[in-house]
Parts: C-alpha cells; sequence; structure tokens
C-alpha cells in the first residue's frame, strides 16, 4: 500500500514525498482510513512504529477543509506528557503540512514565557500541541475557545496518567466540544487506560499492531554487572570509547546526577551533556537541537527523554541506573534501533538492582545477556558473566586504568513515588545529606511553579555526524 492509496490530500502526500516516504507503516495503514471515516479510535503500537504520522496526518486531512465557524480557537488539540514529545509532534506537523497554505501550529508548555503563549494564543490557531499542566492554567483563565475543535488527540495516554494527569486530561476534554473525535494512543489500553476511553471515547476503533512487551529483536540487549559506582563509571568511560558508538544516550535517576555525570564525561573528553527537567525550555531545546545536528555524542538524561526523542544517530542506551517501572525499560531502549535500523542496549546492575532486573526480564519476556570486559569485570563471582570481551576488542580499545580522580561519590537516594511532569511534591520527604527535602521529578512543568535552578546547557563541542540517508519506512 502506497500513502495515494489512503485518499490523502495531494499537498499532504507530496510533502510525505519530499521527506522520503513511500508506504506507510502498519499502525498508519490500520489508523488511517479509520480516522479519516470520523471513527474514535483506541491505538496501540510500539515505540518508532510512526504513531505520530498516523493522527497528524488525519488532522491535516481535515484542514484542507474550511471551518464552518469563524473564530481564533484550534480545530486540532494534541496532549502529550513531555515538552520534548510536544515538540516531535509540532515538528510532525509542520514538516507534513509545509504545502498547505496559512497552516498554524502551536505548542503551549511549561517553561515557556507567559506573555509569548498569550501572544499566540490571541491569534487564530489550526493546531494546539500542549502538554497538560500549562494547558490548563491557560483554560483557568479563558484564554482559549474550543467551540469549532474537531479532534482531539491524547498522545501516550497512559504516561499522562501516570504522571498523574487524568483529572487534567479530563477537565481538558470537558471543555471542548462533545461532537469532537477523539484519538487515543497508548503503549496499554488495559486498566486505568480502558476506564478512560470508556469515558471519553464513542464506540471507538480498536487497533493494536504490536504488543507493549515486544521483545526488539533488533536491538541487542546487555547488561553489565558493577561493583560500586567507581566501577560503574570507569565502564561507562570505557564503553563509550568505543568507535562503534555513534550517539548514546546514558539514562540515570536522579536531575542532580545527570548534571554531575554530563560534567564528569565532559571532563574526560566526551561530547556530553544533561537533559532533566529543571532546565530551562531554551536550554533543553539547545541540547536536543545539538544531538539532532551530530554536535552531541553523549546524552545524559533522566526519563524525560525516554519517550519523544526520535534521533536516527542514537546507537546504543546505556542505563546507567536502571529504571524503577519495567515498562519504562521498554520505552528508554527504544530510542536506539529507530526506522529499522540496528541498535543496543546496555544496562549496569549492582548487587541491589537483581529484583528490579529480573521484573525488566519477565515484563520482556526475555533474558537480558550478561557482558563483562577485560580488565573490568565484577569481583563477586555470583556476577560471573556469560561472554567475554577482551579490552579493546569491540569496546572502545586499550584504556589506561589510572583512576584516581574517580571516587566514589554518594548518589542521591531514590525509589521514592514522585508525581512526575507537574512539579508537585511528593508525598514524604527523603534525606538527602542530612537535610529533609522533598523529592522532584522530571517533565514539563506546570505554571510557573517550578523553582528549580535551570541546568546546564552543555559546553559545545565538536561531534560526529550522524550521516545522511532517508529511511524506508515512515517512522515519525
Amino acid at each position: 500500500m502506497s500513502f495515494e492509496n489512503l485518499n490523502l490530500h495531494p499537498l499532504i502526500v507530496k510533502a510525505i514525498a519530499d521527506s522520503g516516504y513511500t508506504e506507510p507503516t502498519p499502525i498508519q495503514a490500520a489508523a488511517i482510513p479509520e480516522l479519516l471515516a470520523g471513527s474514535d479510535v483506541m491505538a496501540s503500537a510500539q515505540t518508532g512504529s510512526g504513531k505520530t504520522a498516523a493522527f497528524i496526518l488525519p488532522a491535516l486531512q481535515r484542514l484542507t477543509e474550511p471551518s464552518a465557524l469563524k473564530t481564533r480557537g484550534p480545530r486540532i488539540l494534541v496532549l502529550t506528557p513531555t515538552r520534548e514529545l510536544a515538540l516531535q509532534v509540532t515538528a510532525a506537523a509542520d514538516k507534513y503540512g509545509k504545502h498547505m497554505q496559512r497552516l498554524r501550529t502551536v505548542s503551549i508548555l511549561g517553561g515557556m514565557p507567559y506573555p509569548l503563549q498569550n501572544k499566540l494564543l490571541s491569534q487564530p490557531i489550526d493546531i494546539l500541541v500542549a502538554t497538560p499542566g500549562r494547558l490548563i492554567d491557560h483554560i483557568d483563565r479563558g484564554r482559549i475557545d474550543f467551540s469549532r475543535l474537531e479532534m482531539l488527540v491524547l498522545d501516550e495516554a497512559d504516561r499522562m496518567l501516570d504522571m498523574g494527569f487524568i483529572e487534567d486530561v479530563e477537565k481538558i476534554a470537558a471543555a471542548t466540544p462533545a461532537s469532537r473525535q477523539t484519538l487515543l494512543f497508548s503503549a496499554t489500553l488495559e486498566g486505568s487506560i480502558a476506564k478512560l476511553a470508556k469515558r471519553l471515547l464513542k464506540t471507538p476503533k480498536l487497533i493494536q499492531i504490536a504488543e507493549p512487551r515486544a521483545r526488539q529483536e533488533h536491538i541487542e540487549q546487555r547488561v553489565h554487572h558493577v561493583d560500586d559506582l567507581a566501577h560503574k563509571k570507569r565502564l561507562l568511560n570505557h564503553l563509550l570509547r568505543d568507535t562503534e558508538v555513534n550517539q548514546a544516550i546514558v539514562f540515570i535517576a536522579t536531575k542532580r546526577d545527570a548534571d554531575s555525570l554530563a560534567d564528569e564525561l565532559h571532563a574526560q573528553g566526551h561530547s556530553a551533556s544533561a537533559l532533566h527537567g529543571d532546565m530551562g525550555q531554551r536550554d533543553r531545546i539547545r541540547t536536543l537541537t545539538r544531538l539532532r545536528t551530530g554536535q552531541l555524542r553523549v546524552l545524559v538524561a533522566t526519563d524525560v527523554a525516554a519517550r519523544g526523542i526520535d534521533v536516527l544517530g542514537i546507537t546504543h542506551v546505556i542505563n546507567y541506573d536502571l529504571p524503577k517501572i519495567a515498562e519504562d525499560y521498554v520505552h528508554r531502549i527504544g530510542r536506539t534501533g529507530r526506522a529499522g535500523a540496528t541498535g543496543i542496549a546496555i544496562s549496569f546492575a549492582g548487587g541491589k538492582d537483581t529484583v528490579q532486573l529480573r521484573k525488566i526480564e519477565r515484563f520482556t519476556g526475555k533474558s537480558i545477556t550478561a557482558h563483562v570486559v577485560a580488565g573490568f569485570e565484577p569481583s563477586r563471582t555470583r556476577h560471573a558473566p556469560k561472554i567475554t570481551y577482551k579490552s579493546g576488542s569491540g569496546s572502545g580499545g586499550s584504556v589506561g586504568n589510572n583512576y584516581a580522580n574517580d571516587a566514589p561519590r554518594r548518589s542521591a537516594p531514590s525509589g521514592n513515588r514522585v508525581f512526575k511532569d507537574d512539579a508537585r511534591p511528593a508525598s514524604r520527604p527523603y534525606a538527602r545529606d542530612g537535610v529533609k527535602t522533598r523529592s522532584w521529578s522530571d517533565g514539563p512543568e506546570r505554571s510557573t511553579r517550578s523553582a528549580a535552578p535551570s541546568g546546564r546547557s552543555g559546553r559545545p563541542q565538536a561531534g560526529r555526524s550522524t550521516g545522511s540517508g532517508r529511511p524506508s519506512r515512515f517512522t515519525s
């Protein structure tokens, strides 16, 4: 099947062809006809399957016909859990609607100045992409008119519910016309998601392309057992010197540790920067731009980057800290192996991580093979690896063993259950260096309540080009 067979407007098909795509992915082929027919849709597909285009293309098709109402409010509303994903959706709308005249897409996100957002909302809008917290602020102030809204899209709905946004999502939906078409995309369509869909969607069509626990055979998964923090840091430095690592995302548990580790990697000669929720929007955009253009080789990120980053040059994902939720592991490693390419996912596991590692293996249905690099073996015999690599063979060459500056540091305690994305405090304080504080989590800040300082934007470094060439599959 080609995109011409989907009865899309010629201007949209032309933009798709300009991007180098010729045929739709399974989720696009299944969802687009139903959406063009006006049905509500519940869809589930694994990361990297092209679901963004699956709803953006029908949304653009709607905009080829003029609205019956002459108001300034949006005709399409897309809700996303994070700023990064919102920017990705906005970019997709601009790319595939570039030949349409007077198309106007606006993003409303935490971290953006209110005066700028007020100005954007005062003008006519076709597509509005927003994070729930900031959108609620503008709805409460009466700055948005939804009278001509035709389509509501809930992207990564399961993630929004995990972040505590269920009440905000329902409040936003209640402010829109009952006649709207509603789309829900989620990694899972069970439990709370099914209950939400029952309340918001009208006799929806159910589309499931792949189980959320897909094995992702195109991604090689490895685990390296480590003794302590110093061992982990030395091993990371060694692995990142591998010439096979084009670009890598290193996932870490806390924002403070993300900054610290990025600084250490930079001092060791790596082109590295941090990405987390305490960074200002301008710094986050700058960091992601450097990653996409190949100027940045190593991104040290909290789970704010687990969804919404689509960079073809990422060959490796390294779980410096294992995720607390097994499902997040799937989304993390999905940042590599995009558009049909292969990738490598490496996880570090200490003695206390055994239980979590087993949970991840049960969730994915796949045993993760233990690896070791000669010279970096774990001291505990119970960590005996199944596969051994010699230092300098497939692991970045020989690296010196003088690590006097790699003394272990106390890392922030983790494990608290926190509210993500909305800058809400955790239910109880935890001790850090003898001082009781409250735990804050990553994601788009709601309103102006984020009191955390802006993160480092990273130092410009000459990075490696990700190369050229277009994917044969449509994966935006």
